[in-house]
């Protein structure tokens, strides 16, 4: 990944973006843990990994999780920060390491179907080791929202932001690759 102004621009504006969409759209899935919230905060994320690989999607995963965690999620302070970049970073870095090997729609599918087990296993290491520091709950009642909260709440966000982006990514890709072009026929012509 070559950091040049264009790939700056246009990861600050998916950290703005992924900022905004989770300040505008968030919600529980589960009444037993209202503190694990569904947005689509990671989808400009993942969508930025899928451009410019895994090494940018866990930068912009850093910056949107410490903007995140400072300004629309404050409650949550460092913990929500901490278990941010877990998740969204382990994700990030398996999906984009697969999909930069070879960019296609199978190898995309791939890609998004072990980065969803990879986060979901280390969610489940996260929980039960950092979630008892922050939260002084026994590790024991952790291990017991497992099965029937955690990792359901970590399969339907990761899932669904993943089927989204599947959607979205090729177009949004080919509109980058375009303005990429035009921009290097500009400064050849120049």
């Amino acid at each position: 990944m070559r950091l040049t102004t264009k790939t700056l621009a246009f990861g600050a504006m998916l950290i703005a973006i992924s900022v905004i969409l989770i300040w505008a759209v968030r919600f529980p899935i589960f009444p037993a843990a209202a503190f694990l919230e569904y947005d689509f905060a990671d989808i400009p994320i993942i969508l930025g990994t899928f451009v410019y690989g895994p090494v940018m999607g866990l930068i912009l995963t850093v910056a949107a999780s410490v903007i995140q965690g400072l300004t629309v999620s404050a409650k949550s302070g460092l913990y929500g920060i901490l278990m941010h970049i877990i998740a969204t970073g382990v994700f990030v870095i398996v999906a984009g390491s697969i999909y930069s090997a070879g960019k296609s729609k199978k190898r995309g599918v791939l890609a998004l179907g072990c980065a969803l087990v990879a986060e979901i296993a280390a969610m489940v290491i996260a929980n039960l080791f950092i979630t008892p520091l922050f939260m002084g709950v026994p590790r024991a009642a952790v291990a017991g929202m497992l099965l029937p909260v955690i990792i359901p709440f970590n399969a339907i966000k990761f899932g669904a932001n993943s089927i989204i982006l599947f959607f979205i990514y090729k177009p949004i890709s080919k509109w980058v690759k375009k303005e990429v072009s035009r921009k290097k026929e500009r400064a050849l012509d120049n």
